[in-house]
């Protein structure tokens, strides 16, 4: 049965090459004879793989929102007229069915990747349209109708001259037939013996042959003649006149000059002719923009008189309504005029603007699609019964898109503020948003989410808006400035005046001592910077040691260490001097602390404050609202009793009335110097003595408190404790996972090396070993060889000593057997029967041979018996015989096969 071609299939890459290079060479009428490159394809499929694929007018990108409405809109009026939809849209029809048909499944929330879609090919389908589908790639090994096909294709398209080329070819392979034909009958005609007959051929056109002459040769003339005109005429150089002035006619700087003046005058000209164009040509030479006038379309009235009047009675209702609670409330005025922002005015940067920027747009509102609605109401035309039944009408979804002919229509906008960025002035307050627009057209503009108000509701970015527009206008505007002008004018004063100045300046020199000098602001800079930094070193110097030294400082200040004031005289006389003393140096330590804790908090503090009771970390507020409570407290207590700032003098002598005070006592009392290590095992002592009470807010010494409060105590530090290391395990945990992530790749590779370089140590090692015991084994050989060598030097010896003797017994043997073989001779000649003959007559070894043969290696096997026989023979006549086997071969040694017997 022969076999049957069907045409058709997908398409591969090698086919749609061969037919783009197809359709550039014999164009797009002439599919027949293009189908007859591809042997699997006809001509209606090329021609259908052409338009619907290849054409590079086809568009193969995502279908744009406007390209949508227009579809659907146009199959509402053409139903199934795909052919005339097509160029409308600017597809193919092919894909308008296709995405008509998904716009309806997606109207219809149908998944497009359902398996049970009945457009998706099932196994063992053929695809209907594969002209509509990308080329799949060639396979490896091709077969031989393809290679077949590849090579004819090659063999065609590679005639890009027509018609011609194929003729001059076949004129060629004639004028070669010819040729060969002549020189045939020609090669006939002489081994005939006859004279041709042909004449040769002329060439009629004469050109030189380059191989055998010299082109453009000049013969030199015989016999002696002038050569003066063989050498070039050189002119002497003049190196005066090697000036760019003498080469060029006219100076750079006059032509600029000149160009210059000639630019000016055409300038004033068209200043003059054409202003309108001669502006338009100093913007686009300012690299200003240049904004094209678009048609003004003002938007049409959202609002009416009446609801405008509305809005204006409630924000006075609002503005009541907040200055009645400022007035009522005073103290919590900052907390009324936050929650009653008047959103009405700009603030900050928003009073730029016309429109404050809090309210204008910025997120764009999405309203309805109209592509769903639009392909809904065609699902719904289109399941719509008989009108025989009755029955209401079909409702359709409106203020879909208002189309009016075959194509949507363009809608409108108003005209954008260009100089706003990001269009953000486009809007004005109080405007409603357009509802049912189709969102994502290219100059579509709509309203904005706010983009922050005082209630901080929402979220704070976007506020490089202002700035950037000001540095675009501040650009602008220093663009639109004129140009430099370099032209100076200097007036030189009178001779009179000179005189004038320069002797008020000689008076005023000789009033101040020195002439007038106007110091740089460098350096004024730099000593008012030396002048702050020195009255900031004397004013720390003034504060307290402990600040100075960085020592430890209480968090909370306890003023209770100062006694309570006497209600009666008699109490305040009853107090000693150094009661009152210590009562005064008390106060000036308070004092001191709530300064310092005031100007300069500690450390710890800050700590406290960011944790409550439990150890949980409070937020920012309540952190500030803490310090702010403490910062009162310092506040109040420096009100009652302030903080004196002492001169330096007064520092100094207190100071040395301390230290003579301190020597003083420690003479009396018999005190020494104290090291570091006793002053740390005191000072630890102290410190263990001292105990805080969570109860009371205070520290107090351990030995005056009951156990149960020491162990409540420790309860506390405990769980204060177990809170701060659970929050750092927390960041330790936070930090491991994000080295984790930060350092996974190099752990990975550092495992990777880490075993690669133990598998390499374990080699070395392994090696090492090898190394050593092929070492020990070489030590041992080498003594080894020497007792072998001489193992070998001895049998050797014995060996040759064996081979003479061997050789010895052998001339014996081959003497006996002569006497023998004489012996036979002789009877032989006596006797009337033929005598026995040896047949190894080649055994017969002379002794000189014998003696020479000591190099060689000889093989002789004989048993015991015919060695006896041999010797009891004696001189009989009966014919001896001969050995089994004499071999003999040359080599480099001798070995005997002989009984230990012989």
């Amino acid at each position: 049965m022969p076999r049957i071609n069907i045409k058709g299939g997908v398409w591969r890459n090698t086919e749609d090459e061969i037919l783009k290079a197809a359709v550039m060479k014999y164009g797009k009428n002439q599919w027949a004879r293009i189908a007859s490159l591809l042997h699997r394809k006809s001509d209606k499929q090329c021609k259908a793989r052409w338009y619907e694929w290849l054409d590079p007018s086809v568009k193969k990108t995502e279908w744009s929102r406007e390209e949508d409405e227009k579809l659907l809109h146009l199959a509402k009026l053409m139903p199934t007229q795909w052919r005339t939809i097509a160029p409308i849209v600017g597809r193919t029809a092919n894909q308008c069915l296709e995405r008509y048909e998904y716009l309806l499944d997606k109207a219809q929330n149908i998944d497009m990747g359902s398996r049970d879609d009945p457009r998706r090919l099932r196994p063992g389908e053929i695809d209907p349209t594969p002209e509509t589908k990308p080329a799949r790639p060639d396979p490896v090994d091709m077969d031989e109708d393809e290679l077949e096909m590849l090579s004819e294709a090659r063999a065609r398209l590679a005639n890009t001259q027509g018609k011609k080329a194929k003729r001059k070819a076949r004129e060629r392979q004639l004028e070669i037939a010819r040729r060969m034909a002549m020189m045939q009958k020609r090669r006939e005609l002489r081994a005939a013996g006859l004279a041709s007959t042909i004449a040769p051929l002329v060439n009629k056109n004469v050109f030189i042959d380059y191989n055998r002459e010299i082109p453009f040769e000049k013969q030199p003339p015989k016999g002696f003649h002038d050569t003066s005109r063989e050498f070039p005429e050189s002119k002497p150089i003049n190196f005066d006149r090697l000036r760019l002035g003498d080469i060029e006619k006219e100076p750079f700087m006059e032509r600029e000059k000149r160009e210059r003046k000639k630019d000016a005058e055409r300038q004033a000209k068209r200043l003059e002719s054409d202003l309108p164009g001669a502006l338009l040509a100093r913007e686009k030479d300012s690299g200003e923009p240049v904004v094209k006038r678009s048609k003004l379309v003002l938007p049409a009235p959202q609002i009416s008189d009446l609801e405008l009047e509305n809005l204006v009675k409630v924000g006075q209702a609002g503005e009541n309504a907040m200055r009645m609670a400022l007035e009522d409330s005073r103290s919590d005025a900052m907390a009324t005029q936050t929650l009653l922002s008047e959103y009405h005015k700009g603030g900050g940067n928003d009073s730029t603007f016309a429109t404050p920027l809090h309210l204008l747009a910025k997120t764009p509102q999405i309203g309805t699609d109209t592509i769903i609605q639009e392909a809904q109401n065609i699902l719904a035309l289109q399941q719509v019964q008989t009108p025989l039944k009755g029955g209401d009408n079909t409702e359709l979804s409106t203020g879909v898109v208002n189309i009016v002919g075959a194509t949507p229509q363009t809608r409108h906008l108003p005209t954008p503020n260009i100089l706003l960025p990001n269009q953000l002035a486009a809007n004005t307050p109080f405007r409603t948003p357009q509802v049912g627009a189709t969102p994502g057209g290219a100059n579509d503009v709509t309203s904005q989410t706010p983009r922050r108000d005082y209630l901080n509701i929402n979220e704070t970015g976007g506020m490089e808006g202002p700035q950037t527009m000001t540095t675009t206008s501040l650009q602008k505007k220093l663009a639109r400035l004129p140009q430099p002008k370099n032209n100076f004018e200097i007036s030189m004063p009178d001779e009179a005046e000179l005189d004038a100045a320069e002797q008020a300046e000689a008076s005023d020199s000789a009033t101040e001592g020195t002439s007038a000098h106007v110091a740089d602001q460098a350096e004024v800079d730099r000593e008012a910077e030396e002048a702050r930094k020195a009255a900031a070193d004397a004013a720390w110097a003034k504060r307290s040691r402990a600040l100075q030294r960085g020592l430890p400082r209480p968090t909370t200040v306890n003023n209770a260490v100062l006694r309570p004031p006497p209600s009666t005289p008699a109490e305040e006389i009853a107090l000693t001097d150094q009661q009152k003393a210590e009562e005064l140096i008390k106060k000036e330590m308070l004092t001191m602390l709530h300064y310092d804790s005031l100007h300069n908090p500690p450390f710890t503090l800050l700590t406290d404050l960011s944790r409550n009771t439990d150890g949980k970390l409070l937020s920012s507020v309540a952190q500030k609202k803490r310090l702010q409570q403490v910062n009162t407290t310092h506040e109040a207590f420096l009100r009652d009793s302030e903080y004196e700032e002492f001169s330096d003098k007064s520092l100094a002598q207190a100071a040395a009335a301390i230290e003579a005070e301190t020597a003083v006592v420690r003479g009396a009392m018999g005190h020494g110097e104290v090291s570091g290590e006793a002053y740390a095992r005191v000072w630890e002592e102290c410190l263990a003595q001292v105990l805080h009470l969570p109860q009371h807010h205070r520290f107090t010494r351990a030995n005056l408190v009951p156990k149960a409060e020491r162990v409540s105590a420790a309860e506390r530090r405990l769980e204060m404790l177990r809170g701060l290391m659970a929050e750092e395990a927390k960041k330790a945990a936070r930090q491991e996972k994000r080295l984790s992530i930060l350092l996974g790749g190099y752990q990975s590779r550092a495992q990777t090396l880490i075993k690669a370089i133990q598998e390499s140590v374990e080699q070395i090692e392994q090696s090492q070993i090898e190394l050593t015991s092929l070492e020990h084994l070489r030590q041992q050989e080498i003594g080894a060889i020497v007792r072998r060598t001489e193992m070998l030097k001895v049998d050797v010896e014995r060996q040759r000593s064996r081979e003479t003797q061997l050789q010895k017994t052998y001339a014996q043997m081959a003497r006996l057997r002569e006497d023998q073989v004489v012996e036979v001779e002789k009877f032989d000649e006596n006797a009337p029967t033929p005598p026995l003959v040896s047949p190894r007559a080649d055994a017969e070894v002379p002794e000189k041979d014998a003696q020479n043969d000591l190099g060689g290696w000889t093989t002789i096997q004989q048993s015991d018996k015919e060695l006896v026989e041999e010797k009891n023979a004696g001189a009989q006549t009966d014919p001896v015989p001969l050995p089994e086997a004499i071999q003999v071969a040359r080599g480099g040694g001798f070995s005997v096969d002989l009984d230990e017997e012989t």
